[in-house]
C-alpha cells in the first residue's frame, strides 16, 4: 500500500496537477489539506475519472480535508469521522477512514500565527485534543497513519535555517512538545525511519526564490503505529509537483507498506 500526504492549496487551482500526479505516482491512499472547496463543489467526477473514489470534510475558501482511494483497491471508507469528542470546531481540518484495514487520519493543523497569539493557544489546544483522540483510535485501530500538513517542524534538522527561526511559530518549544505527546502515543515519524539527515523539506515559501535556494520546512508528516513500524519499506518527499507552474507550496510525501 502506497500512502501519500498533499497540502494542495486549492483543488480548484491544483486539480490538473493532482491528477497529473495520481496517473504518474499511483498512490493507493492520498490525504489532501486545503482543499478550500464546499462539499458540493468537490470533484468526484473528475476524481474517479482519475480511478479514485473520495470521502471529504470542507469549507468555502479556507481548510477543508479529504481522503482518496484507489477505486481498485477501494474496499470502502469505513467509520468516517469529520469532528471529535471535545472539539467545538466548525473549522474542516480532521479527517478518519479505515481502508484496507489500515485506520487512516488525516489533519491539517492549525497554523497559529504567531507565538502568543490567540490562534496560538487555540493550536496548542488544538493539538491536545486531537492527542486524546488519537489515543483512542490507537487502542481501536492498531494499523493506525496519521499524516497530514502538521505545521510544525519536529526538530531542527526539519528547518533550512534553525537559528533565523529561533522559536517563532512552527518551531516553538510548545508546538514540538504538542508534536511530540503525539509521537509518544507510540507513533513513528516515517520519513525519519529511513532517512535521518538534516536538508529535507516539503515546504517552501513562495517568495525569495525559497524552492530553488531550498530555503524549507518539512512540516508534512506520515507518522504510523507500532504495528505497522516493520511493514514500512519506503518513505520520500517527491519534490516534483513543486516546479510545476502555479504549484502548490507543499508538495507531496509518500510511505509504502508491505501488507
Amino acid at each position: 500500500m502506497k500512502i501519500a500526504s498533499w497540502n494542495v492549496n486549492s483543488l480548484k487551482v491544483r486539480l490538473p496537477h493532482l491528477t497529473q500526479w495520481l496517473a504518474d505516482a499511483q498512490p493507493d491512499v492520498v490525504a489532501l489539506q486545503e482543499t478550500k472547496l464546499e462539499d458540493a463543489k468537490f470533484p468526484v467526477d473528475e476524481l474517479a475519472a482519475a480511478g479514485y473514489r473520495a470521502v471529504y470534510s470542507g469549507q468555502k475558501t479556507y481548510n477543508g480535508v479529504a481522503i482518496l482511494a484507489r477505486a481498485e483497491v477501494h474496499d470502502g471508507f469505513g467509520d468516517v469521522v469529520t469532528d471529535i469528542p471535545g472539539l467545538a470546531d466548525p473549522q474542516r481540518r480532521i479527517l478518519a477512514a479505515t481502508i484496507g484495514g489500515v485506520r487512516v487520519v488525516d489533519l491539517y493543523v492549525v497554523n497559529g500565527k504567531a507565538v502568543g497569539d490567540e490562534k496560538y493557544a487555540y493550536k496548542l489546544d488544538w493539538l491536545a485534543k486531537v492527542r486524546e483522540f488519537l489515543a483512542r483510535e490507537q487502542e481501536r485501530h492498531p494499523n493506525l497513519v496519521v499524516l497530514g500538513d502538521f505545521n510544525i517542524c519536529p526538530d531542527d534538522r526539519d528547518v533550512y535555517d534553525p537559528v533565523a527561526w529561533g522559536e517563532d511559530i512552527l518551531c516553538s518549544p510548545p508546538e514540538r512538545a504538542g508534536l511530540k505527546a503525539i509521537t509518544d502515543l507510540g507513533l513513528h515519524d516515517s520519513f525519519r525511519l529511513f532517512q535521518p539527515e538534516a536538508g529535507h523539506y516539503s515546504w517552501w515559501d513562495y517568495r525569495q526564490a525559497a524552492f530553488r535556494r531550498n530555503m524549507g520546512l518539512r512540516i508534512d508528516l506520515i507518522l504510523i503505529g507500532e504495528a505497522l513500524k516493520s511493514a514500512a519499506t519506503a518513505a520520500a518527499i517527491d519534490r516534483e509537483p513543486r516546479r510545476w507552474e502555479r504549484p502548490s507550496d507543499h508538495t507531496p510525501v509518500t510511505l509504502e507498506l508491505d501488507i
